[in-house]
């Protein structure tokens, strides 16, 4: 089974000039075949999110219009922006609409879906979607469109600006990208208005973002980042933001879009291991966009000089927006747009300085959450997630159903490199049932090709065993699939258990159902509006590799240790407190220096 929107990464898609006429050459022909009496360029099938979308593909015929001349399109265009400006035009209150802050303010707004009171819920972003295309049309519009439509065009576009930031209450869904994606609408409307107001919109754009965005940041992993749907990120909205930082800055030029960008960049760049696989967020746990992410990853990518574009996307959704039938949406066209005006290059190599939150090197990713445990461990192309037990999910040792994971104080983390090694040790104080306080270090060594994990803590009273992941999805050619298993050894008893009791809250690898799925059916709220993360933090318990204590540790110690990835035999040994020696290296724990940090030394072998 293949997780259906873990495709391929997002930099493998061609970017040239050339790539991006051939796209422009398809939708052209898709959009004059499709072209309505009315001039409508609306999928025949759409019925929500459709209140911009004639206007998007509107907005990309006049960008191949300015690249190629081609003369069909002068008409197509007047025909298709006369059909918006006529039929797709709301200034009546759409009934149910929750958010007015102005009633009959006779404002014009986009509807998400076209019959009154049907679903208002989205008018909102659909008027930030809608502006957008206006503006991008705004731009290309010389020589294409004439004096009257354009001056009906910018009035219109003046009114989605008021509506949204004077008529009704601002980011309504709390969703990060539509917020950033209104005031990139506000300072590109600016460009095109006279001097005194240009100033006066340009200055309250730049306000919204630095009063009700950026002051409302959160933190996940040591970054602050715009919030999406009530959390700090969604795998699927957040490089949308990252998009929407691009053009901000490209666009104005203030420094705090830059900065903001590289933030939620490094971040996205800690998370991501090699592969590119992610999950989480609040509203879709697996569902990647595509080329609605480029230009953020792309931007940003080159600004912080990490390989961002191993991100996968949906390639259904590689150049535009598409229905079931692959035929061509024009929701989302002002980001193609601005795809491809922009000029910045991949940049296709890792990052080599250290990063907190992640150990990377060749085919071995460790992304950290925020207590320094695992988020995702991969190697050998499988992808490992925290498991859970009773309630409780991580990596770490186990006893007596407790996980000992959740730090009680500060976690020191420490990364060194040796002899083609990549480490990192993290020591955190964990309090157990017994209120005893315990210090667990936990030792992440890899060659680039196998990880090795061990994994040490004062001796524990019973039978501890170490909580070593869930085995979830592999790397399949250019797609991701299910996978119930992955290549583990251990130094101490290894076994892959299951839920022993089945339903919702016992997530079982060998079943069809994704990660998502089961997260979603723990969410309060039906799917699209639930919190997948908040679902699946019900998780009782799932399928697990449990490794048992090393044989010969010493004596004061509990010691696990665990190599993921390909390897001959496995056998380490252990030394005074602590000196690990394995068939790759010897590493050292030494003592805390001065700061109460703990040494770390390492020799390959």
């Amino acid at each position: 089974m293949h997780l259906p929107r873990q495709l391929g990464p997002l930099h493998d898609l061609p970017d040239t000039p050339e790539a991006y006429d051939a796209v422009l050459a398809d939708v052209t022909e898709q959009a004059l075949a499709r072209l309505t009496a009315e001039g409508s360029l609306e999928h025949p099938d759409a019925d929500d999110d459709i209140g911009d979308t004639s206007l998007g593909v509107t907005s990309l015929l006049a960008l191949a219009w300015q690249r190629t001349r081609d003369p069909r399109l002068p008409a197509a265009v007047h025909r298709s922006l006369a059909f918006h400006l006529r039929e797709r035009v709301y200034t009546e209150d759409n009934p149910g609409y929750p958010n007015l802050t102005v009633r009959d303010s006779g404002l014009p707004y986009a509807r998400y879906v076209l019959a009154a009171g049907a679903h208002p819920i989205g008018d909102w972003p659909s008027t930030v979607w809608a502006l957008l295309q206006a503006v991008d049309i705004l731009d290309l519009s010389d020589g294409l469109v004439d004096d009257g439509q354009r001056t009906e065009l910018l009035e219109l576009a003046r009114g989605y600006w008021r509506w949204l930031t004077e008529a009704t209450f601002f980011n309504p869904q709390e969703a990060g990208n539509q917020a950033i994606g209104c005031v990139v609408g506000g300072l590109m409307l600016a460009r095109h208005l006279p001097p005194a107001e240009a100033t006066a919109v340009r200055e309250r754009a730049l306000a919204l973002y630095t009063e009700r965005i950026r002051a409302h940041r959160v933190l996940d992993r040591g970054a602050l980042l715009p919030p999406e749907h009530g959390g700090a990120y969604d795998n699927n909205y957040g490089p949308i933001s990252l998009s929407f930082l691009a053009q901000a800055h490209r666009i104005s030029g203030a420094p705090m879009f830059a900065e903001d960008g590289d933030a939620l960049a490094r971040y996205i760049d800690a998370r991501l291991p090699n592969g590119g696989y992610d999950n989480g967020g609040p509203r879709y746990s697996e569902q990647h966009s595509a080329f609605e992410s480029v230009l953020g990853l792309r931007y940003f990518g080159a600004r912080i000089g990490s390989d961002l574009g191993r991100y996968r996307g949906d390639t259904r959704w590689g150049r535009h927006a598409v229905r079931p039938d692959g035929g061509v949406d024009g929701h989302f066209a002002w980001m193609l747009v601005w795809q491809i005006q922009d000029d910045t290059y991949w940049h296709r190599t890792p990052s080599t300085a250290p990063a907190r939150h992640q150990l990377r090197a060749g085919t071995v990713s460790v992304a950290f959450d925020s207590r320094m445990t695992p988020a995702l461990i991969e190697t050998a192309g499988t992808y490992l997630l925290p498991a859970a037990v009773n309630r409780q999910h991580g990596f770490g040792p186990v006893l007596d159903g407790f996980v000992y994971c959740r730090p009680m104080g500060e976690v020191r983390v420490r990364d060194v490199t040796s002899g083609g090694l990549t480490a990192k040790l993290v020591t955190k104080p964990v309090v157990g049932r017994d209120h005893v306080l315990r210090h667990v270090r936990s030792l992440y060594v890899t060659d680039g090709t196998a990880l090795w994990v061990t994994v040490a803590v004062e001796r524990l009273d019973g039978t501890p065993y170490l909580l070593a992941g869930l085995p979830y999805a592999a790397d399949d050619g250019d797609r991701v699939r299910r996978t119930a298993a992955a290549e583990v050894a251990a130094a101490g008893a290894l076994r892959l258990t299951h839920p022993e009791r089945q339903g919702a809250d016992h997530f079982d690898a060998r079943a069809e159902v994704t990660q998502e799925q089961a997260a979603f059916a723990l969410a309060a709220d039906p799917r699209g509006y639930g919190d997948p993360d908040e679902g699946w933090r019900h998780l009782v318990s799932s399928s697990a590799y449990e490794a048992g204590p090393a044989p010969r540790a010493p004596e004061h110690l509990h010691v696990f240790a665990v190599r993921y990835g390909p390897g001959g035999d496995f056998t380490p040994s252990f030394e005074g407190d602590l000196t690990v020696h394995t068939e790759a290296f010897t590493a050292v724990i030494g003592a805390e220096d001065a700061h109460g940090d703990p040494g770390l030394t390492l020799v390959a072998r």
